[in-house]
């Protein structure tokens, strides 16, 4: 029979140490020959990725062993780092190319032969350098092969000193020392592109691009060329894709019509077009599912991202849900839709097939995210890259996905986690505390998954909800733009409206509900506090809190305009930025908080919490700053994933009245 203790007091086999180690997910999922291959986070190995193949023969090991590091970082968030082909016998085994972190050059790998990874390009000190992102092997291109890929140059000292175009990397190693050995493709007229996508004659190419000031989400082109005998584009054109249509992947049909998602409908959907039609002249594609009032597609916050991905079947291996997402394997001549069989409420945008098979990484309320393979003959799943159940599942939450009532009667979305514990439960008269939990992006989502971080709080006493506010994606167009203008009105009542909701219901405790983000999360939590009275403390990571000066230089290009969608255009409304901002609403700050930051961090830079801590310097409000040397946005590093858990903890403790023996006190200066 459970005991009752205090809610916050439970004993809990999740720390924070455990919590790091998991911290993360496979990512880049791609095959080569009959192999699989994937990244994955080391969080003990200073927070790098590894790169991983398991074999045909069912054996898993690591490819590059420390300290290389697979992971791009073109728009600062990356994309896919590698990619492999398998070569004839005799010939050295797979070959690998892939980018690598520390000074963002390519490299080749022959992971079967004895010779370290050799540089493919040149090192740059121009700024940001030279970054590569989302490579394709061409092994039959040039005279020993070339790596089509993103091009993102940095032409000056400032972020937003960058062009971008698709290039050819020669195999030989011709590149490493001299630039003008990579041949440029495509021309820098878009601010943005992805990786190129070669039909199955080689005859046609097509990939991604959009401009300032709109984000991939709000208005994509495809572009569309010929290529040469000599490999080089011609020809190129818009196929499809406007100012407001996103579009977000592209993939070659065997038949050679272009298979692309597109948002034109409200929803991310799966559409057709030839590539001799004129312009927008989208095949009819009823067959392709359209109407189902679900996301066929996401946010390309990452290039290279994939929601599908054709079978020389003909069959389509697709993404799809309301919220999260399942896999499916589509019949485009039927619109048969039929899901595959398993746990998993959540399927990352990765996808590789290969003959029948279809592999992605997946995750469940109860299970994290592993790499998993689907027969599409046979209909049956398998796990290829498992996790591990570190403690006992009794530990874990049990989410309840829920509707509430925000402002004007908009419904927000929410995943609530009520505490959880195999032998505690709260006393009778006791509600527990509530922290809500700010998502990043903004336009992103919290996925339906479990995590080790909401554990380490459930299983201690403390209920966690996680808003996805208005401006989330996974609920069509319409949903994600109710922030357009609205960012720190709309996502700080929705965060609201399900706490204030939580604690009249009687689930949580009105007068200890808390807030923590990261990132656009951060900026949600900072505003939060500084807007409304509803929560007793929070913990802001690495966030926004300054509008004017992350529009007028203080972060990175990718999203230097960002802010005109979310906030309105700098030069029409600057009192509205000034007045949202944190920054400048300090004089209403009065809850406890802590500030966690990363020093590196070009993204969210640390000059904003500076300027941020000077502002309430003397008022006296219990706060802590913990800022980490070598961490970027986001942390990676077990130390300070542990530091940053444990802190957090400390602060509820002392704002909600409860005892921890198990962490350091937090010191709350004033």
């Amino acid at each position: 029979m459970a005991s009752t203790a205090a809610y916050g007091t439970w004993p809990s086999p999740i720390d924070a140490a455990l919590a790091a180690s998991h911290d993360g997910r496979p990512e880049y999922v791609g095959t080569v020959g009959d192999e699989v291959w994937w990244t994955e986070p080391r969080p003990a190995e200073g927070g790098r990725r590894a790169l991983v193949r398991r074999r045909a023969d069912g054996t898993t090991t690591t490819v590059l062993p420390e300290p290389w590091d697979p992971r791009s970082r073109v728009v600062e968030y990356g994309g896919v780092p590698w990619a492999g082909a398998a070569r004839p016998p005799g010939e050295g085994g797979p070959l690998a190319v892939f980018v690598n972190f520390a000074d963002q050059r390519l490299y080749a790998y022959a992971p079967d032969g004895s010779e370290p990874p050799r540089p493919l390009t040149p090192a740059s000190g121009t700024g940001g350098g030279l970054r590569w992102v989302d490579p394709h092997l061409h092994l039959d291109r040039g005279a020993h092969g070339e790596v089509w890929c993103v091009l993102e140059e940095f032409t000056g000292p400032a972020p937003t000193d960058v062009r971008r175009v698709i290039a050819a990397v020669p195999l030989d190693g011709s590149a490493a020392d001299d630039r003008a050995a990579v041949r440029e493709l495509s021309d820098d007229r878009h601010r943005f592109v992805t990786g190129p996508k070669l039909s199955h004659d080689g005859r046609r190419v097509a990939w991604i691009a959009w401009d300032h000031p709109r984000m991939p989400w709000e208005g994509t082109v495809v572009m569309m060329a010929e290529v040469t005998a000599e490999g080089t584009f011609t020809g190129v054109r818009p196929l499809v894709g406007a100012s407001d249509e996103s579009v977000v992947q592209v993939e070659w049909d065997q038949d050679g019509t272009l298979l692309f998602v597109s948002d034109i409908s409200g929803w991310w959907e799966l559409q057709r077009i030839r590539p001799d039609a004129a312009p927008g002249a989208v095949v009819p594609s009823s067959r392709l599912r359209p109407g189902r009032g679900e996301e066929f597609g996401g946010p390309l916050w990452k290039i290279g991202l994939s929601w599908f991905r054709p079978l020389d079947s003909g069959l389509v291996a697709v993404l799809h849900g309301l919220g999260g997402k399942r896999l499916g394997v589509l019949d485009p001549e039927t619109g048969e839709l039929v899901d595959a069989v398993g746990p998993w409420t959540e399927w990352t945008e990765t996808l590789a097939t290969q003959d029948t098979r279809v592999i992605g990484i997946a995750a469940s309320p109860v299970g994290a995210a592993e790499v998993v393979e689907l027969d599409t003959a046979t209909g049956h799943t398998r796990v290829l890259g498992a996790h591990e159940d570190p403690v006992d599942p009794a530990y874990y939450p049990e989410p309840q996905v829920r509707v509430f009532t925000g402002r004007d009667g908009r419904e927000v979305h929410a995943q609530v986690y009520p505490p959880r514990h195999p032998d505690r439960t709260g006393p009778e008269d006791e509600r527990p505390p509530y922290v809500v939990w700010a998502h990043g992006g903004p336009t992103g989502r919290a996925p339906l998954v479990l995590d080790l971080e909401i554990a380490y709080f459930t299983s201690r006493g403390i209920g966690v909800a996680e808003v996805n506010y208005g401006g989330s994606t996974g609920y069509g167009r319409a949903y994600r733009e109710r922030l357009a203008g609205q960012w720190g009105v709309v996502d700080v009542e929705d965060c609201a409206a399900v706490a204030l909701a939580l604690a009249e219901e009687g689930t949580a405790d009105r007068a200890r509900l808390a807030i923590r983000g990261g990132s656009a999360g951060g900026w949600t939590t900072a505003a939060s506090l500084t807007g409304t009275d509803v929560y007793a403390c929070g913990t802001i990571s690495y966030p926004i809190l300054d509008l004017e000066g992350w529009a007028t230089g203080e972060t990175h290009d990718f999203e230097s305009r960002y802010l005109e969608s979310l906030v309105g255009p700098y030069a029409e409304v600057p009192e509205r930025y000034r007045e949202r901002s944190p920054i400048n609403r300090t004089d209403r700050l009065t809850a406890p908080f802590l500030l966690l930051q990363g020093l590196d961090d070009p993204i969210c830079p640390p000059a904003q919490c500076e300027r941020f801590l000077a502002r309430i310097e003397g008022r006296g409000i219990p706060h802590a700053y913990l800022a980490f040397a070598g961490e970027s946005h986001g942390f990676r590093r077990t130390d300070t994933l542990v530091r940053a858990l444990e802190a957090e903890l400390s602060l509820y403790a002392q704002v909600f009245g409860f005892e921890r023996a198990d962490v350091p006190v937090l010191d709350l200066g004033r």
